[in-house]
């Protein structure tokens, strides 16, 4: 195992007791995050969202108002290893399928879309933007894509508890574009 990933899997676990912790603390904490929308700036759109697994903070109250303001929503993907993402329409009450690592996705009649903003899920992020992920490297992957193809705008979602001052980062890592937490939203440079 390289020094890079050692540290990334060193600071995979301690994020993961942080953000269980914080799950545990702070249960209605998803609700906060529509306080904070606006501060993007965007009114309209396709947006990714996610269905959150395990301590994930619960992003569905925020999916919810941004499809009634008339946001598209759509969930994410996997088809294949190692490949990006792709993203199928969803709206609430449509029908899910079992994903891969307990995830839950839209069936594979759902129409295709393509985000101009994309919810990014994590375990930490830090000061400077970056986000440590779980590792499969499928919302990296899925960002350069998409960047590579014209603009889309990347926002992590999380407790403020889950910042860090520094990540270990690697070449293939993707910077969000930004953070909304539980207490805010954190434009990166």
């Amino acid at each position: 195992m390289s020094y890079n990933n050692l540290h990334k899997t060193r600071a995979r676990n301690a994020a993961k007791a942080i953000r269980a912790r914080l799950a545990r603390e702070q249960p209605d904490a998803g609700v906060e995050l529509i306080r904070h929308w606006p501060k993007l700036g965007k009114t309209s759109g396709t947006v990714a969202a996610y269905i959150p697994i395990g301590t994930e903070i619960d992003i569905r109250p925020l999916t919810d108002a941004l499809a009634d303001a008339g946001h598209t929503i759509c969930l994410p993907a996997i088809t294949r290893p190692a490949t990006a993402l792709s993203f199928r329409k969803w709206q609430k009450g449509d029908r899910l399928k079992p994903g891969p690592y307990g995830t839950r996705e839209p069936v594979r009649t759902s129409p295709l879309c393509t985000p101009d903003i994309v919810l990014v899920p994590l375990l930490a992020y830090s000061r400077d933007g970056h986000r440590l992920g779980y590792g499969g490297g499928y919302y990296d992957r899925t960002l350069a894509e998409l960047r590579r193809r014209g603009k889309v705008f990347a926002c992590g979602v999380a407790y403020s508890g889950q910042e860090v001052p520094t990540l270990p980062v690697t070449k293939t890592d993707q910077k969000l574009d930004a953070v909304l937490t539980d207490t805010g939203f954190k434009r990166f440079e």
